[in-house]
């Protein structure tokens, strides 16, 4: 079983962000990034079939700055056998970074293209369909558990209001969410490895993009509320503040 996950370097979901001086990127100094939490659902479920199967391998792929090599170190740490980082210049958007991962994996041999069902801090849900389509293979968004049988992919995935399966031929390319795979954590030993496990580092070229970050603005603060009297007694002046300015009812 060979699979290859992609994975994202993001500021951590605790981090307190402000918007730079550009007013269209964050502020990096002093905010903690780590590896895209979906990520690692990727990167549990690639070493858990890994371990069903008894044998394989499990390659790391992150496209980004040369401070992306210690996002591959934590998937390393967590398991994976080797690592690439794909250097690009600045912050690449969504069809670029697709079309940046296709070129690289092309050429490889791999049964199970893996990512996380969207990166926090863009929200996309799209680069691991993109990809998929890139190189022509079969993809499942939102997996939140799958099985591997006869060159057969079977995929749970959730769905509004309910629970689909779908069964792919591989190579296929699934996104992962929140299921059966609950990220592991790296063991002392796991972390002290990855320092020795393969990164292979490339130039890449990311092209022009094809979205644009004008602005970024913090949200409108909201409005202090405001407390009409307690109990029973409040009701009437209540419904009459929501019909009269709120106009909601």
């Amino acid at each position: 079983m060979k699979s290859i996950v992609c994975v994202k370097r993001v500021p951590d979901t605790e981090a307190r962000l402000r918007i730079a001086g550009d007013e269209k990127s964050v502020e990096a100094a002093g905010v903690k990034f780590v590896l895209n939490p979906y990520d690692e659902f990727a990167v549990e479920a690639a070493l858990k079939h890994k371990e069903a199967a008894g044998s394989g391998e499990v390659t790391a792929i992150s496209v980004g700055g040369a401070e992306s090599a210690e996002t591959l170190r934590t998937a390393l740490a967590m398991g994976a056998d080797n690592a690439v980082l794909l250097k690009t210049a600045g912050r690449a958007e969504g069809l670029a970074v697709a079309r940046v991962l296709a070129e690289e994996i092309k050429g490889r041999e791999y049964d199970l293209l893996l990512f996380g069902m969207k990166a926090i801090d863009d929200d996309l849900q799209a680069v691991g369909p993109m990809t998929a389509e890139l190189l022509g293979i079969p993809a499942a968004s939102a997996v939140t558990e799958f099985s591997v049988a006869d060159g057969r992919v079977t995929a749970h995935r959730e769905i509004e209001g309910g629970h689909e399966v779908v069964e792919l031929r591989m190579p296929c390319a699934l996104t992962m969410t929140k299921g059966a795979y609950e990220p592991r954590y790296a063991s002392l030993k796991g972390i002290m490895a990855a320092k020795k496990k393969p990164l292979e580092e490339k130039a890449a070229t990311a092209g022009d993009a094809g979205v644009e970050t004008r602005k970024l603005s913090y949200p409108s603060e909201r409005q202090a509320g405001r407390i009409v009297g307690q109990g029973a007694d409040a009701v009437p002046a209540l419904l009459k503040l929501l019909r009269e300015e709120a106009k909601v009812l």
